[in-house]
């Protein structure tokens, strides 16, 4: 963890860290202080960038799974059903630069565990937390699921006519910053009165708070 003293800035106007930690691989904190600010300016700001922060970032996230049997099935040899397994999928926490859509792919053979790591990965694509769990086998099968990535912002809600033939969309949070909250702190007399804007940003480890800070700054300019 990194931690500054705060200081007031009575020049350029700029962001500043003040503070710095990762908590784990899939959650990062960041506090940082923008000023000098006219009174009533830290409000304004800090309502925009919250809203920058939690609705105009993208994420990557697998938003179908393919050659699976039907969702609330289960499968012989694997301890979860298919809408766990599928859960799971959700959950995985994936860096990139992709633009789009693009394949991925698992296939293991049993017994074992089945953890993100297994998963096949273009180059522009990267795992977070390699050991996120996906499936236990308990005999010796082989499980092969085909994927499907996209980069997106927001929410995508999966709909009844999106199923394919043993294809099945995953709801998909594509937002890689979880929390954003913010603060003032008034000082200085009179017509003097001034303000410093307080912001934290959580992020589920795509990204730091500091790029995503940039990002949502750049996204409002």
């Amino acid at each position: 963890m990194v931690r500054e003293k705060v200081t007031v800035s009575t020049r350029t106007l700029q962001w500043r860290c003040v503070e710095s930690r990762a908590d784990s691989k899939r959650l990062y904190y960041g506090r940082f202080i923008l000023s000098p600010l006219m009174k009533g300016q830290a409000d304004t700001i800090g309502i925009a960038m919250r809203r920058a922060l939690l609705g105009e970032i993208e994420g990557t996230c697998i938003t179908r799974a393919k050659k699976i049997p039907h969702e609330y099935s289960t499968i012989r040899g694997i301890h979860e059903s298919v809408h766990e397994i599928l859960m799971n999928l959700k959950e995985i926490v994936l860096r990139s630069n992709l633009y789009g859509i693009c394949d991925a792919s698992i296939c293991v053979k049993g017994p074992g565990y089945v953890t993100a790591q297994d998963i096949i990965l273009p180059p522009y694509v990267e795992i977070v937390d390699s050991t996120q769990h996906i499936a236990s086998l308990t005999e010796p099968i082989d499980l092969c699921i085909g994927l499907q990535i996209e980069r997106n912002r927001g929410y995508l809600i999966k709909t009844r006519n999106n199923f394919q033939d043993r294809s099945y969309p995953i709801d998909a949070v594509f937002m890689p910053v979880r929390n954003a909250n913010h603060s003032i702190h008034s000082y200085g007399n009179g017509n003097e009165k001034q303000e410093i804007l307080f912001l934290e940003i959580w992020t589920n480890g795509s990204l730091t708070p500091k790029e995503a800070l940039h990002e949502a700054s750049r996204n409002l300019i």
